[in-house]
């Protein structure tokens, strides 16, 4: 049998055999190739050499093992595999919940139907840059997606077809192809001083559990997670120290999903304001108070039936959605007429605020619970600039005085 046979007007069948298989047959590898080049096709010598060249191709390509078949299976179908295969072991929860948003939002609506071997880099290309325009979010919102949510789904599709790949079902990953979108980070801008008093002033006006939690949130830095997922047994009462060794990442419907914190360095010890830890105890009886007045009632049980008893939940026992704490913190700053940050901001106000206090930031990382301090000082490069510069004006000030005395 010839090795390139003539299929139709423009397509010819290339065959490699590669020897005797164990049930004593001869095995072969095929594959169909398909030239639109008129002019090629008019050139008898040039499409012969063509086609030989191609050939040696696929032989090269079958006898190091590297030709995969298509399988001509649609994204949608693969991402089925994907999900039970590898993100449902591999994935952490809180990142497997993000990837499948972007997934069902705008990932599978535009490449869902289409093959896996068809998707090329433009295709990458042009679906990363229509994320950007107005439109791009793939809701009802009006205007782009940020530059760091297009990296995410940059990000996504890389993971998606690098298993494809590594599964042998594609050759290459066209997202590799393509360069990881660039973010553009925003100015972080945290309240200062003044902007602290007036929230302090205005958290009076609200339930004790929201005053505790931005109380919280200022003195300790802690993540919103972290925040969530302090229980009472977190609280060392006689020396004022708050043990974060847990983090909440999700709460609904009686499923909660509770890890320890993402870093060895997350996990710490952080210690309170002596005014803080009074208004602790203070929140403590209140909450035992309310359990008392429940009785058989609460409600801090998950569906296994273990008991939680989380520092920030409902009035029964039931904790928070992890969603929760941003919700309401931007309607409280939208209320009070304050100006906008995220809630996450306040934990970059609570560092701002010791580094104007001159705590060192050694234990301004410690507190934070970053990786080290390089982590401290590349976030909060300028701040601490800004602290060490009104250090020097106070030395100068001081020499200055010296010197007049001197004259």
């Amino acid at each position: 049998m010839a090795n390139i046979q003539k299929r139709g007007d423009n397509s010819w069948c290339f065959t490699v055999y590669t020897g005797v298989q164990v049930n004593g047959k001869y095995g072969r590898r095929t594959k169909t190739v398909t030239i639109t080049d008129e002019a090629l096709l008019k050139t008898k010598k040039r499409l012969q050499d063509h086609l030989d060249m191609e050939y040696s191709k696929f032989r090269e390509e079958v006898q190091a093992g590297e030709y995969i078949k298509p399988q001509k299976m649609t994204i949608s179908a693969f991402v089925e595999e994907w999900r039970t295969k590898y993100a449902a072991k591999q994935l952490e929860h809180k990142t497997r919940t993000a990837y499948e948003s972007h997934l069902k939002i705008r990932i599978l609506p535009t490449f869902g139907h289409m093959k896996l071997e068809d998707v090329k880099p433009l295709h990458i290309v042009n679906f990363l840059e229509s994320l950007s325009q107005d439109g791009g979010r793939g809701d009802k919102k009006s205007g782009g997606l940020s530059s760091g949510t297009v990296q995410i789904n940059h990000r996504v599709l890389k993971n998606i077809f690098s298993r494809a790949v590594e599964w042998k079902i594609i050759k290459s990953n066209p997202v590799a192809a393509v360069q990881k979108p660039k973010v553009t980070s925003k100015e972080i801008v945290p309240y200062d001083e003044q902007e602290v008093r007036l929230l302090l002033q205005a958290i009076e006006k609200e339930p004790i559990h929201w005053r505790m939690l931005i109380t919280l949130a200022l003195t300790t830095g802690m993540r919103r997670g972290e925040l969530l997922g302090l229980e009472w047994r977190h609280v060392d009462w006689k020396a004022g120290v708050i043990d974060v060794s847990q983090t909440l990442v999700q709460a609904l419907k009686g499923e909660i999903i509770v890890k320890e914190p993402k870093t060895k360095n997350s996990k710490r010890k952080v210690t309170l304001p002596a005014s803080v830890l009074e208004e602790l105890r203070d929140y403590y009886a209140y909450r035992v108070k309310e359990r008392d007045k429940l009785g058989d009632a609460w409600n801090g049980r998950d569906r296994e039936g273990r008991e939680w008893h989380f520092m920030f939940c409902h009035p029964d026992g039931s904790p928070f959605h992890h969603e929760r704490p941003y919700l309401w913190f931007r309607q409280f700053i939208q209320k009070n007429g304050l100006r906008y940050i995220r809630f996450h901001d306040l934990r970059h106000t609570s560092a701002t605020l010791l580094i104007n206090q001159g705590v060192h930031a050694k234990i301004i990382s410690e507190r934070l619970g970053h990786g080290n301090i390089t982590t401290t000082m590349n976030i909060y490069g300028h701040a601490l600039q800004s602290a060490d510069q009104a250090a020097a004006d106070k030395l100068d000030s001081l020499f200055s005085k010296k010197a007049e005395t001197q004259k």
